[in-house]
């Protein structure tokens, strides 16, 4: 009998929760009678509550997210009507800080905090009849010696099909005040020589891919450097996948060499620029040094293979569309990466509220508690833009469309022209989903041809070396005419983790 089932619901299938096998993990004396279930948002409220009660468990814990909060809310409601005498406890970013702006106290309790510890123990009371009177439970910061490590806990299906999430070190030093994880300022490492030791019995397994979740991974040389050779030790006819989030001022000459080495689509470095103007940045507490990330972001496009994915946000307090599309200009001379463009949002907890008289910031009490509108952009401003970042990434980022879609501005300016054509497509689609390549691939033909007045026979060129890159591909309809003595270059497709890196 599972007298504690432990859940969440992932953004999406191939998604494995850390945070639950660090829970389970923890249980000590009471693992025997514990369970994981995960889901997805995806799947339907009404028959994840059905899995979760078909055990009678005593105990139901959940994750909350930004990405669930409002799965987790309708949930609640339905297992306490079906069940109102199974104990509900929350966890996890969306309820470790107030206000709650998503109605989650119909749930018996809360841990605020990391509850790897505290979790055990308010199950412990719970199950001796003996539980805490007080609903909201701050967890004390525990020390990470004394966590059990989760990665055990990833079944073989996990290995095979979804993304293991890992991490060496919890924190960040730095106090950017849009982000969460500000609120801890101080960096604690697990012990590297165990965390190592569970990598290998992972990899002896058949993990193959690994997304370190770790705020600052470049911050700490000598573990970054022996956790690039883990990996760099292996044999490179086996590929894999390993994702870091850095920052972008702090690559040494050891951590560039070993960079340097890996092999293409194998390593993926997340980078948070979020913006390059000096002011704006200073309103956010953000530390620029913008000569040694420009140098950087150089370096990783000229001399490495890996992946880059830089962070940009839109509605950052103080800064303009004009500002915002420097930022892009600049990133986009200074890489052909991926630049994901995000929409700025308050989160509870965070410091980003001291702006609101002064810069007149609204957001919606809605998740993911998007910026509505501020004294820079209006509400018809934050839409556009919203279309203009799907865009981009359906175009830009996907990598369906690497050398054509740069016609788009050619030799001007990136921002200007690609904001013309996000309009003209929103016109044509009325919708930013549910458009198919084939469809999105016809739209830029359109555009560049019709609109742009370019070449044909140009654009027809670019557009068929791309969309033909894949081995396997057929030739869209509308490019056919112009298929006579162009040479293609495919490759075999690939698959897996690192699909949309390769």
């Amino acid at each position: 009998m599972n007298k504690i089932i432990l859940s969440t619901l992932n953004s999406r299938f191939t998604h494995t929760s850390i945070a639950l096998r660090y829970l389970y993990a923890n249980l000590k004396k009471l693992q025997n009678s514990a369970k994981i279930l995960e889901f997805s948002i995806n799947d339907a409220i009404q028959t994840i509550a059905e899995k979760l009660l078909i055990n009678s468990p005593n105990i139901i814990g959940i994750g909350v997210y930004i990405w669930n909060v409002s799965q987790v809310s309708e949930l609640i409601h339905i297992l306490k009507k079906i069940s109102p005498d199974t104990i509900i406890i929350l966890g996890g970013p969306e309820v470790s800080h107030e206000p709650f702006r998503v109605n989650l106290y119909s749930a018996d309790f809360i841990i605020q905090g990391e509850g790897d510890l505290a979790f055990y123990e308010l199950c412990l009371n719970i199950l001796d009849n003996n539980p805490p009177k007080e609903k909201i439970i701050k967890a004390s910061m525990p020390s990470l010696e004394n966590i059990e490590l989760p990665y055990k806990y990833y079944s073989d299906d996990d290995i095979k099909n979804k993304y293991l999430y890992v991490e060496a070190s919890r924190g960040c030093p730095f106090e950017c005040e849009f982000c969460l994880s500000s609120m801890d300022e101080k960096i604690r490492a697990f012990n590297l020589d165990k965390l190592l030791e569970e990598f290998e019995i992972l990899w002896a397994r058949g993990a193959r891919n690994f997304k370190f979740i770790d705020r600052t991974f470049n911050l700490n040389i000598k573990t970054a450097n022996r956790l690039l050779d883990f990996f760099l030790n292996k044999d490179n006819k086996t590929p894999y996948f390993t994702h870091f989030e850095v920052i972008p001022d702090h690559f040494p000459d050891s951590i560039k060499s070993k960079i340097a080495q890996f092999p293409s689509g194998a390593l993926q470095l997340e980078i948070g620029i979020q913006t390059l103007n000096l002011e704006i940045a200073n309103n956010i507490s953000r530390n620029l040094k913008l000569d040694k990330i420009k140098e950087n972001i150089r370096f990783l496009e000229n001399e490495t293979s890996a992946h880059i994915h830089l962070d940009l946000i839109v509605g950052l307090p103080g800064e303009s569309l004009e500002s915002f599309g420097s930022n892009l200009d600049e990133l986009v001379s200074l890489s052909s990466c991926e630049i994901q463009i995000g929409i700025l949002k308050k989160l509870s907890g965070t410091f980003i509220n001291r702006h609101d008289i002064e810069f007149g910031m609204v957001y919606s009490d809605i998740p993911p508690y998007d910026i509505l509108k501020n004294s820079q952009l209006s509400f018809s401003d934050i839409q556009i833009m919203k279309r203009f970042s799907r865009f981009w990434d359906l175009t830009y980022n996907s990598g369906n469309f690497k050398q054509s879609v740069k016609l788009i501005w050619q030799d001007e300016n990136v921002f200007e022209n690609f904001y013309e054509f996000s309009l003209w497509i929103y016109t044509q689609t009325d919708s930013t989903y549910k458009i198919s390549l084939q469809r999105l691939g016809e739209l830029l033909f359109i555009y560049l041809s019709e609109v742009k007045k370019l070449s044909i026979e140009m654009v027809a060129k670019k557009m068929i070396e791309d969309m033909m890159k894949l081995k396997g591909r057929a030739i869209p309809s509308y490019l056919k005419p112009y298929i006579k003595n162009i040479e293609i270059q495919n490759k075999q497709g690939t698959s897996g983790f690192n699909k949309r890196q390769q």
